[in-house]
């Protein structure tokens, strides 16, 4: 998470202009003075004159991956990568680190550096810190000369669309780093993509096997191999062939497989109803807004909040944005609801995790908002425990 400084440059339509020109007109024996932005404009054959702003950028900016590292009991050493872009030529001894932990293994480093290339640098960082810990790494570089020393800390992301500017900003490319006492059940998940989300990205740094599934992998893919089956955000909102394969997703479930189905923002798409289910609910607009909404475990004993980890109430804090959108409603009496939660001065609703029995296997929606690692405990319960 950022802060922001200076508090009224919130809300701003565009970055501020790396450059402001001055012109002073006289009339009249009165100076008239105005800036305006320094912009570069050239002719596109098809939309005409376009302006960009002129972009500033450093010698050189640095990016890691992954941007997450989750440490185990049984995992006490995670390797990270950072790139670094040369946009000028970059001559000294290049060094690169990470600050905040221990590390060793710094491989395929630079004495230089053309326009253009990018070095890599390769870490073992092992886990000291006190377990239950959430911090964060950054990555640095520094090139030293017989004068002095130019460190790079920075990495830039464009935002490109063509009825605005072009954007481009520098920022830390933090890693986050948990060191939790994570236990993980089964090893392989297939994953469908939706709307975009990292929730993917996430189970792959628990230690999990994932396989993305879409259209055209899906239906050469042996879906009984999969521990569990987990739909993106908004997949069926975005994915309108995912109608084609419900006999097969509740096949999958039916022998005993664990489908779990991320929020979507109605079961209409255009003229087509989208099935979801094995049984049948509704998809409905509610929400809890709150962050620090109280959240109660409607039967604390149920497997889902024991099985493989223990789910308490702590692992609710710290919530950014919304709880849980889209909740579920108007549910078949063969779900249960798990989750109940409010808005201040709302009734309790009860949509936000429904789980179903269905054959040998379990089917399950949540409108919960994994944006967060360690909100992924709860998918990792969804998709291993026992009914």
């Amino acid at each position: 998470m950022f802060y922001v400084a200076d508090q009224q440059m919130i809300g701003l339509p565009d970055v501020a202009p790396a450059y402001l020109a001055t012109f002073t007109i006289n009339i009249g024996g009165q100076d008239f003075v105005f800036e305006q932005p320094v912009r570069y404009k050239y002719t596109d054959p098809v939309k005409g004159e376009i302006y960009q702003p002129l972009i500033v950028i450093p010698p050189a900016t640095i990016t890691a991956s992954p941007n997450l590292v989750v440490f185990r009991p049984d995992n006490k050493q995670q390797r990270i990568q950072t790139q670094l872009h040369a946009f000028s030529g970059i001559s000294g001894n290049i060094t690169a680190g990470l600050t905040g932990i221990d590390y060793s293994g710094v491989q395929n480093g630079a004495q230089s550096l053309e326009k253009g290339r990018t070095a890599f640098y390769n870490f073992d960082v092992t886990e000291k810190h006190e377990p239950e810990e959430i911090y964060t790494l950054t990555p640095y570089a520094n090139k030293k000369t017989d004068k002095d020393t130019v460190g790079y800390h920075l990495a830039l992301r464009s935002i490109d669309y063509d009825h605005i500017p072009a954007v481009r900003y520098f920022y830390p490319d933090f890693i986050t780093a948990l060191n939790i006492d994570l236990k993980t059940v089964g090893k392989k998940i297939g994953y469908i993509p939706g709307a975009g989300d990292k929730v993917a990205v996430i189970l792959e740094r628990m230690g999990y096997d994932v396989t993305i599934l879409d259209k055209t992998t899906l239906p050469v893919s042996n879906l009984s191999g999969f521990d569990a089956i987990i739909t993106g955000v908004r997949a069926y909102n975005t994915n309108e062939w995912m109608n084609e394969f419900y006999d097969e997703l509740m096949n999958y479930v039916k022998e005993g497989g664990n489908l779990i189905v991320q929020y979507n923002t109605s079961n209409n798409l255009g003229t087509v109803k989208s099935k979801i289910g094995p049984y049948d609910f509704n998809i409905t607009r509610n929400r809890i807004t709150d962050e620090q909404a109280k959240v109660s475990m409607i039967d604390p004993a149920h497997k889902a909040f024991n099985y493989p980890n223990k789910i308490t109430g702590k692992d609710f804090e710290h919530w950014v944005q919304e709880r849980s959108i889209y909740h579920a409603g108007g549910w078949d009496n063969h779900f249960k609801p798990l989750l109940s939660m409010a808005d201040p001065g709302e009734r309790a609703d009860e949509g936000s995790l429904i789980t179903a029995t269905y054959g040998k296997g379990t089917f399950t929606y949540t409108g919960l908002v994994f944006s967060e690692s360690f909100r992924l405990l709860c998918l990792a319960q969804c998709a291993y425990w026992p009914i």
